[in-house]
């Protein structure tokens, strides 16, 4: 969809990447350490300063207690993260639970590993637009060969936020069946309230048994640095390092030290980005709403979804593919997202991320298939 959007000229609301740059002083620590010779292999687990950040930043947040050294692994982004810690916790022939939609990446991890993806749709509300877990439906997937689960809150690409009593009741799940829980938290900073963000390696028995992966890229907007993390108890990290040392080896030293320092300094900055990021959302869903999309509640991430059956349109794919021509607009159909395409797709996706006068832009022109209707 970025493709075809640089193609017609049209405005790109699909690929979730904003278009402005992260913190200032964070570039500058990041060109200062090139400068100063920070050009070699880092160390393979991370630099060390990174993965003390990191273990602070669980410990100050969450409270959880991380050995920087044997419990915090840094990784080439999150999605490297979530390949690694598949290839190294599941085995041919096991089963993967992946909650649906689900971002494209985990099914290709799930392939790399040997193992069988089996989807768990989210239960869409029809009265309130959230998305939430269906835990009921998560039990009766699971089987005997079921070997772990990813989790992804805040989710992409529904914009969900699972709250504290759903976590609870797949936590007890987890430990009813032994199950590993790979859990991808990148939006973790980027909640809007009401909602809040609950790491499930919080709750009773589960640190032990769950992989946290988070990033920069999406909490400082620096997505194309690609540092990201995985923590846990030592074992499971140990495995998990043991697999990304084969892929990527190591990332680029300089950027782990300057993630180090926003890490530590610029969580104001990141605060101002997500209520920045609340007002976009806000502002978006209200344009969606008045062309005709039948808008679906965000609780976070840089995503909303909408519903294209209102404006006459029965198929999200077709839909996005005509859509530039259209309206001028590029979105993502979320059926692309799914191994059941049937059941997601009247639903596509927008992101938000992007500057005031370029959502203005996209709303302006899609005002164009309320003229068509």
């Amino acid at each position: 969809m970025t493709a075809l959007a640089q193609r017609t000229g049209a405005v790109n609301l699909g690929q979730g990447f904003p278009d402005t740059d992260g913190p200032e002083r964070m570039v500058e620590v990041a060109s200062t350490a090139l400068r100063n010779g920070m050009n070699q292999y880092a160390p393979g687990p991370g630099v060390p300063e990174l993965r003390r950040a990191v273990a602070d930043h669980q410990r100050e947040r969450y409270g959880i207690d991380l050995d920087p050294d044997t419990q915090v692994l840094v990784t080439v982004g999150a999605t490297e993260a979530v390949a690694a810690s598949l290839i190294a916790l599941v085995e041919p022939g096991d089963e993967v639970l992946l909650l649906e939609p689900y971002y494209d990446s985990y099914a290709a991890a799930v392939a790399m590993a040997g193992a069988t993806r089996r989807g768990v749709p989210l239960a869409e509300d029809p009265e309130t637009g959230r998305f939430g877990l269906d835990v009921a439906a998560v039990r009766s997937a699971v089987g005997p060969r079921t070997r772990a689960l990813v989790l992804n809150t805040p989710h992409n690409p529904c914009g969900a936020v699972f709250t504290r009593e759903e976590l609870t009741a797949l936590a007890e799940l987890c430990r009813e069946r032994d199950l590993v829980v790979i859990s991808d938290e990148v939006y973790e900073h980027l909640v809007f309230a009401p909602a809040g963000h609950v790491p499930i390696a919080t709750l009773p028995g589960m640190f032990e048994r769950t992989v946290t992966i988070s990033s920069a890229g999406k909490t400082f907007s620096v997505t194309g640095w690609k540092v990201g993390w995985a923590s846990g108890p030592a074992e499971l990290v140990a495995a998990v390092r043991a697999a990304k040392q084969f892929m990527t080896f190591v990332g680029p030293g300089a950027l782990q030290f300057a993630t180090a320092h926003a890490l530590r300094e610029e969580r104001p900055w990141v605060e101002r980005l997500r209520t920045d990021l609340a007002g976009k959302q806000q502002r978006l869903a209200e344009g969606l709403a008045e062309v005709g999309f039948a808008v679906r509640r965000s609780e976070g991430t840089y995503f909303v979804c909408a519903d294209i059956r209102p404006l006459g349109f029965a198929d999200g794919l077709e839909f996005c593919r005509q859509l530039p021509e259209l309206a001028g607009v590029a979105a993502v159909p979320v059926q692309v997202f799914t191994d059941d395409p049937d059941r997601w797709r009247h639903l596509v996706r927008f992101a938000f991320c992007k500057r005031d006068e370029v959502l203005a832009e996209a709303v302006s022109r899609l005002g164009r298939l309320r003229d068509r209707a």
